[in-house]
């Protein structure tokens, strides 16, 4: 087992991880905790205080972005950045994000309660509506610090009631007044549940993540015609829903042409008008690519598009395709990967190299920053679910490979 007496208190790590769990929880175990709602002010609220009680300076930038930082011996070196987020889908789960940020707040107390004070500063940070399931925009914090979108269109973003972020932040009181943007750090580390079923499949405690994969997303609305489903014959017929179907049939293939790496997926579908005697005269939904490799990804932006129109074309139905935006695969730092790596090993953790299927705040913070992210299994794989679960030695082990990884890097020699 571990080769090192600096353990972090796993119960207190698990006891922490439900109390937070309270905020916005779910009658069916999960928890509602809407980015900049009254629930997430709760949440942040709960961050900050504790956070203080240990020392801690926090800060919140224009996005609400909340930075917590703990002095190092030496105040001319770079922090040390680690974190992830607190807010969740609609009917998430208790650990999705949460467990980066508690998890952080661990390694904080332990080095208190270690009277450990590392060389270079530490900041444990809790990113802004990594979610995007309010607002429509995901990586939303992160985004805006890294320069990825500007400042302003994420303050003109709305909710389905017309609530503007920049409203939002007012209406909580977490609109901070220091810039969002990049400042000189030494590295980020960020600690996750995989959300998908590779560790749990390969019995290993620690994902060693190499990297993101690289995505596209569209919007799609294909349109043809409304008419009675009694009265219309097959060769009068303008089907959007058939047209949409095909397609639908298209991204499953490309994606199976790829592979165990492919990712495809249409995972909304608005039909119009939605009658059960109506030949459906309007569809929109979304398709979404992804693949570690950015010839691929590259690849199915290039098929994708003339195909569905073809397919379109031959339904008799107009397709209008709008590609939403476009990423590329991003690597995490080889030096920071390897730490990750070094303090699972020291641990006696098994691992398994993995690259992330899901999005996270750290790939947008690699763009300026060197990062690496440690995953730990989750149940079936499962998240973005209420049922999302990890047992609490799980947690453990990851916070301790945290632990390890951040402290190692604080202290390393310049």
């Amino acid at each position: 087992m571990a080769q090192t007496n600096q353990r972090i208190d796993g119960k207190r790590l698990w006891d922490s991880l439900m109390s937070f769990a309270e905020i916005g929880a779910t009658p069916k175990g999960g928890v509602r905790r809407l980015t900049l709602s009254d629930v997430d002010k709760r949440g942040r609220d709960k961050f900050r205080a504790e956070c203080e009680a240990l020392g801690l300076t926090v800060r919140v930038d224009a996005i609400g972005n909340m930075f917590a930082r703990r002095a190092g011996r030496d105040p001319n070196r770079l922090p040390v950045l680690f974190g992830s987020h607190l807010d969740s889908q609609p009917s998430g789960g208790k650990f999705d994000g949460a467990l980066g940020v508690i998890g952080g707040l661990e390694v904080m107390r332990s080095l208190n309660d270690m009277g450990i004070v590392t060389e270079a500063p530490l900041e444990l940070i809790n990113w802004t509506d990594e979610e995007g399931s309010r607002f429509g925009h995901s990586l939303m914090g992160s985004g805006v610090w890294a320069g990825v979108f500007t400042l302003d269109k994420a303050y003109g973003l709305t909710d389905t009631e017309g609530t503007t972020v920049a409203s939002a932040l007012d209406s909580i009181g977490y609109r901070g007044a220091e810039p969002p943007k990049p400042f000189p750090a030494d590295a980020y580390f960020e600690l996750h549940i995989e959300q998908g079923p590779i560790l749990e499949r390969a019995g290993e405690p620690i994902g060693v993540v190499l990297g993101a994969q690289g995505m596209v997303w569209y919007d799609l609305v294909a349109t043809g015609q409304d008419s009675h489903a009694g009265t219309t014959p097959p060769s009068a017929r303008k089907d959007a829903l058939v047209c949409a179907a095909r397609i639908i049939d298209l991204v499953d293939r490309l994606m199976r042409a790829r592979g165990e790496d492919g990712r495809g997926t249409v995972g909304q579908l608005l039909v119009s008008p939605n009658s059960r005697n109506v030949v459906p005269g309007e569809v929109r939904f979304s398709v979404e690519f992804r693949h570690p490799r950015d010839a691929d990804v590259d690849a199915l932006d290039a098929e994708f598009p003339a195909a569905a129109r073809a397919i379109a074309d031959a339904c008799g139905v107009t397709l209008e395709l709008t590609t939403l935006f476009k990423l590329p695969a991003q690597p995490f730092d080889a030096a920071c990967v390897d730490l990750v790596r070094q303090g699972a090993a020291k641990l006696g953790y098994g691992t398994r190299e993995i690259v992330s299927g899901a999005g996270h705040d750290a790939v947008y913070v690699a763009r300026h920053i060197p990062t690496a992210m440690i995953f730990t299994p989750c149940k079936d794989g499962l998240s973005h679910n209420e049922a999302e679960s990890i047992e609490p030695e799980e947690a453990e082990a990851g916070c301790q490979v945290l632990f390890e990884a951040v402290v190692a890097r604080a202290n390393r020699s310049l």
